[in-house]
């Protein structure tokens, strides 16, 4: 079973006159609610250290990148593998994501050491896809008028829970 979790830092906060209710998508996914995440399979963890890394624009990408694994026709039964890379803005580091049948390879650049974690390709789906709403869930608890941005009401209608 996945297990997809963040720490937001305190090392870089959000700016004090933000208004999270009129927020664009950039600043969304590439400003604001920085920190560190992890996915974990098992006793295995690929997790950052970073600190800066935005924690709505991970939420996002995964269910983006759950999404473009599942586009070839045949499905669980396709034995081509399908590629898909999250890249980490300020880096050069990657999680690299690779289905084969119904099953997804994560792997982490920044481990090249670390064999990669296997996850059911529907877990990782709906794993992504509540992990986002929690996110939103929880970055909404912190600041006022997040739940009312009408990017973050087209985002959770576009990924809702599985």
């Amino acid at each position: 079973m996945i297990d997809l979790g963040y720490a937001l830092s305190r090392r870089f906060p959000d700016p004090p006159q933000t208004d999270y209710r009129t927020a664009d998508v950039r600043a969304l996914r590439h400003d604001l609610f920085c920190g560190d995440v992890y996915v974990a399979e098992g006793e295995r963890e690929l997790s950052t250290a970073w600190g800066w890394v935005p924690v709505l624009d991970f939420a996002w990408a995964l269910c983006d990148i759950a999404e473009h694994l599942d586009r070839d026709p045949a499905g669980s039964r396709a034995a081509r593998p399908q590629h898909a890379e999250l890249d980490f803005t300020e880096s050069t580091d990657r999680l690299r994501f690779v289905r084969r049948f119904g099953f997804v390879d994560v792997s982490a650049d920044w481990l090249p050491d670390e064999p990669p974690l296997a996850v059911r390709h529907a877990d990782l789906r709906r794993e992504a896809r509540d992990f986002l709403h929690d996110v939103v869930a929880d970055l909404g608890d912190m600041h006022e008028g997040l739940t009312d941005n009408p990017a973050v009401w087209q985002l959770l209608t576009r990924y809702p829970r599985v």
